[in-house]
């Protein structure tokens, strides 16, 4: 089995995908813009052969690639990055290599554009946020009748687009129009504000769409907020199996079953966004990819398991062959930015709950913005504990 892997080095962690794979027998053919000398060396000792694309938005350069390797392995049963930036062209890669697993370019719609992914969701039986699509000046007359009909205040991103960088909230109607004062670089969508906390549910699902593995993480600040504001971050992994303190945890798993066969996921790691309110849940939208970061090595930590091994058991065996049984906790990632100055010295809090830190980092900087410049995993059997620990870190003077 052949398997071409796009950008198998970022996020670093993914190294842990390729030799999972490789594990199972499978071969994996590297392409990325890094050179080889970069690679870890676990990428260089798991990967059959690597070829360095010094740009790799130059499609004619990726399909070459991916045509010698055909020629020299046989043909491609995979093309992954499992990324956000590259599933386009994933996408475009497999039609021309005739790829038979994963989506093609008519399948992008509605895994790219937001306002697709509502009639998933809602197909689903999900709610979603009342919405429109803006462009510039020429729609500001329809976006003032939009805020009269769903109220202040309204939350504008791109309708595709990756991460949280070009997210706002327009407080009123002067910030609108300032919004609206040019022509936007690309189409955004606007939507009503509903205020609540973010929830994802992670996981992997089979050929037919099953869930396999699945997980939740709780996001209570926002990451939109923190871009803009310039705030620090603490999320957590809440295992299904544990009692969550914003829902019944069974039933959002049923729903997150339900919205992955709308969506007609197959072999994927998914990663969908849901806002948890007090009038119920609402769907965001589908990412999918695992969630960003190092946020794979917190599920791990969090499940006791290993989502790289789980989704490469899927890959060759289409089945999840790990064990689940084994003890879950309440994981954190807390993060410090730079440019904020902390209460608590870091070193000291480290010593002190040193049984329970898993891991710690510093985020890249295309993650900095939207994450934070430095992360610290832990775990914990009491939510209230763990909570209590990211006070003491994010704490300032």
């Amino acid at each position: 089995m052949n398997f071409i892997f796009i950008s198998p080095n970022f996020p670093d962690c993914y190294y842990h995908f390729v030799e999972s794979l490789n594990k199972r027998g499978i071969r994996v053919l590297g392409i990325g813009d890094a050179p080889y000398s970069s690679l870890n060396e676990s990428l260089k000792a798991n990967l059959t052969e690597y070829m360095q694309v010094h740009d790799m938005s130059v499609y004619s350069n990726m399909l070459d690639v991916c045509r010698y390797y055909e020629k020299n392995y046989g043909p491609i049963d995979y093309l992954e990055s499992n990324n956000e930036w590259w599933l386009q062209e994933d996408a475009r890669l497999r039609k021309d290599m005739m790829v038979e697993n994963g989506f093609l370019p008519g399948d992008m719609l509605k895994i790219k554009a937001k306002s697709a992914m509502k009639a998933c969701f809602q197909d689903a039986g999900v709610k979603t946020m009342r919405y429109i699509l803006v462009n510039g000046p020429d729609d500001l007359a329809k976006a003032k009748e939009f805020a009269s009909k769903v109220g202040w205040p309204l939350f504008v991103k791109p309708n595709v687009g990756v991460g949280a960088t070009d997210s706002y909230k327009l407080e009123d109607e002067a910030a609108l129009d300032k919004f609206l004062a040019k022509k936007l670089p690309e189409t955004y969508i606007m939507e009503e504000y509903i205020k609540g906390t973010i929830v994802s549910y992670d996981g992997i699902c089979d050929n037919d769409s099953e869930v396999v593995f699945s997980t939740t993480d709780i996001f209570d600040t926002p990451t939109a907020e923190m871009v803009q504001y310039n705030e620090d971050d603490c999320y957590y992994n809440n295992p299904i199996s544990l009692p969550s303190k914003l829902f019944d945890i069974k039933e959002f798993d049923e729903m997150g079953k339900k919205v992955i066969k709308s969506f007609g996921i197959k072999k994927r790691f998914f990663h969908i966004e849901f806002f948890v309110t007090e009038n119920g849940i609402y769907g965001l939208e589908c990412n999918m990819r695992p969630a960003g970061g190092n946020t794979p090595d917190l599920i791990n930590f969090a499940n006791s398991v290993s989502c790289y091994e789980i989704y490469a058991d899927v890959i060759a065996y289409n089945e999840n062959r790990q064990d689940m049984k084994l003890e879950k906790y309440y994981a954190l990632a807390s993060s410090r930015k730079n440019k904020l100055s902390y209460k608590n010295n870091l070193e000291e809090l480290k010593e002190k709950y040193e049984e329970h830190i898993c891991m710690e980092g510093s985020y890249p900087k295309g993650y900095a913005d939207a994450m934070g410049d430095y992360f610290i995993y832990s775990k914990w059997k009491k939510l209230e504990d763990g909570l209590e620990f990211d006070k003491k870190v994010r704490e300032k003077n």
